[in-house]
């Protein structure tokens, strides 16, 4: 049996007036999901467990069989595994993302774009390896990554109770004062001292600005967490495979839990990601072992830009260049598989920010399904299908044993 978990990351919505009262996912041409919605069984699965923060860090961990309050961190710590940074014990990983701050002269400070307007990996890594060099010091190293998201690593004590806030969460919002909460740390405050001007001046930003294109004006520390340890999943579940994403979250999950982390060329992240070589590195995955993920950011992307159309973008390229040739393949094949679409969590356009309601999804199985929904796989049908046979799962642990056929389903 081959299992094959596909993850399109805040894929979920709710219904939005400028695609005329549908979610991105009912507006959307998905014929393949659709097609094996109506041969599967749907469920509903809490990805976020009460009392965490609904971020694609908890989300994922929880699909993949994790309990969250056994061995959740922090999401930096996940992103630092990928790239390789070991860290301490004494030490703090932090998610750093290049954004662009508008800052006026009252001292506020609003936070335009969270990405800096998708900045490209080479420029960024331009960016961290001038800032490194002019602000790094024996407590604080910066380390590039992809796009906009990158890692500092803090050597030191940090406040009581001091907490950071996702960039993402506050588009277009006033952040003046979860800002001053980083000058209370020291090192942080002397970076932050050396920054505006190192990067308003910078010939990656100069470059940006004479081409309109949005500058990476500021950093952004969030995300904070020390070294996790995860119970690989060969000796939790029995299952070996590969993971196949864009961003450093989920290959460091993939490191932590004993997955092979596959490298696709041209995955970026976003809606110009290379599908295609994710389709294909999933397919190869599974010529040799028995379970394969594959996750996709764009529609999470869109969603918190509050784009509608590219959402709906997104969910149609997801169905078509990532579900459709490997459904195809392994019906070619003829091997029995178990497959799953889901997403991490809802991050509706309107809102911009994720929710950390139940995720819809549905449970394919290549032999066939005892009560198959018969329903297209949209928001409102998987609710309408719990409704009437119950199939609600607590937790992500719940939904990964039912996927591979291990232990009680905890309905």
């Amino acid at each position: 049996m081959k299992y094959i978990l596909l993850i399109g990351d805040g894929m979920g919505d709710i219904a939005v007036p400028e695609l005329g009262g549908k979610t991105p996912l009912e507006a959307a041409a998905t014929p393949t999901m659709d097609r094996l919605a109506r041969q599967a069984e749907m469920l509903l699965v809490r990805t976020v467990p009460a009392g965490y923060p609904p971020g694609s860090d908890i989300a994922n961990l929880s699909l993949l069989g994790y309990e969250p309050d056994t061995c959740y961190t922090g999401r930096a710590p996940l992103e630092a595994a990928s790239m390789g940074v070991d860290i301490g014990a004494d030490e703090t990983a932090f998610r750093c993302n290049l954004v662009h701050v508008e800052r006026h002269d009252s001292g506020a400070m609003i936070m335009k774009d969270y990405s800096a307007g998708h900045i490209t990996t080479a420029e960024s890594h331009a960016l961290l390896t001038t800032l490194q060099a002019e602000c790094g010091t024996s407590q604080l190293s910066l380390y590039p990554g992809i796009s906009y998201r990158h890692l500092l690593v803090y050597s030191g004590s940090l406040p009581k109770g001091w907490q950071t806030v996702p960039p993402h969460d506050h588009s277009d919002k006033d952040v003046t004062d979860f800002f001053q909460s980083y000058l209370q740390v020291e090192s942080f405050r002397d970076l932050y001292a050396k920054v505006p001007a190192i990067l308003d001046q910078h010939p990656v930003n100069l470059h940006r600005a004479e081409q309109g294109k949005t500058t990476a004006n500021f950093l952004w520390l969030w995300g904070e967490g020390k070294r996790p340890v995860l119970e690989p999943l060969e000796s939790r579940y029995g299952i070996r495979g590969g993971l196949i994403s864009a961003v450093d979250l989920l290959k460091g999950l993939g490191v932590l839990s004993g997955l092979r982390v596959v490298e696709v060329e041209g995955a970026t992240g976003y809606l110009d990601t290379n599908y295609e070589g994710k389709a294909q590195a999933a397919l190869e995955v599974l010529e040799d072992d028995d379970f394969a993920l594959v996750h996709v950011e764009a529609p999470d992307e869109a969603g918190h830009q509050g784009l509608a159309r590219e959402k709906v973008q997104a969910i149609e390229d997801f169905d078509q260049r990532i579900v459709t040739p490997i459904v195809a393949e392994m019906e070619r094949r003829g091997e029995p598989f178990r497959l799953v679409v889901t997403m991490d969590h809802y991050t509706p356009v309107h809102r911009k920010t994720h929710e950390d309601w139940p995720v819809p999804m549905f449970l394919y199985d290549s032999r066939g399904c005892a009560q198959p929904s018969g329903l297209e796989y949209t928001e409102a049908h998987v609710l309408a299908a719990v409704m009437n046979n119950g199939l609600t799962l607590p937790s992500g642990a719940a939904f990964f044993r039912r996927f591979i056929n291990r232990g009680n389903d905890e309905k």
